[in-house]
């Protein structure tokens, strides 16, 4: 039984950034797949595929994220998750905190993925001067699971941050999500 057919494809694989290529062994009843990433072969066995809105604030709920400064900060954090391997599906958010639709892969934690996106992005923006004073998150954040369903609404509603925020502040958007989702405050000593 001899292969009929031969066929490489190069791809954009997700997970890895970088172009992946698919070699496809067509046989007579059964197509067999590999992946190739540089030159090295992958089997695929784990899938994961964890959703999480994940929200932050900058410390105080200071307006530091203008409209002169949004849109490169964004686009330096999707690059920087990207290089961290970590898969950003959208970001947008207003003056005083964003909006990022995650997906999580199997070795990544919330809070890990929280302090590596929090944390370069105040390193670079106070690096490049981007802000008057120091720039700075709030040390807590938001993050609830999502399932497949709600992923293009919550897209949506990350898309349109500046249009929700002409009629709503970001501490009446915290006080909804805290009702829909049963949360309270928890003061600290």
């Amino acid at each position: 039984m001899g292969i009929s057919e031969l066929q490489l494809i190069k791809i954009t694989c997700k997970k890895y950034f970088a172009y992946c290529y698919i070699l496809l062994l067509y046989k007579e009843s059964y197509i067999t797949l590999k992946i190739f990433h540089h030159a090295q072969e992958f089997n695929i066995m784990s899938w994961v595929r964890i959703w999480i809105h994940f929200v932050s604030s900058t410390k105080n709920r200071e307006a530091l994220l203008t409209h002169d400064i949004k849109k490169d900060t964004f686009q330096h954090i999707k690059k920087n998750a990207e290089e961290k391997e970590i898969w950003i599906d959208c970001l947008n958010g207003y003056e005083d905190h964003i909006h990022c639709l995650i997906s999580l892969n199997k070795e990544q934690t919330n809070s890990k993925v929280a302090q590596l996106i929090k944390g370069e992005s105040s390193y670079w923006i106070d690096k490049n001067h981007l802000t008057k004073t120091k720039f700075y998150c709030q040390d807590d954040y938001w993050a609830v699971s999502l399932s497949e369903s709600h992923i293009g609404s919550v897209g949506s509603y990350i898309h349109k941050q500046e249009e929700h925020h002409k009629n709503k502040s970001f501490s009446e958007e915290v006080d909804e999500f805290m009702k829909k989702y049963g949360w309270k405050f928890i003061e600290r000593a």
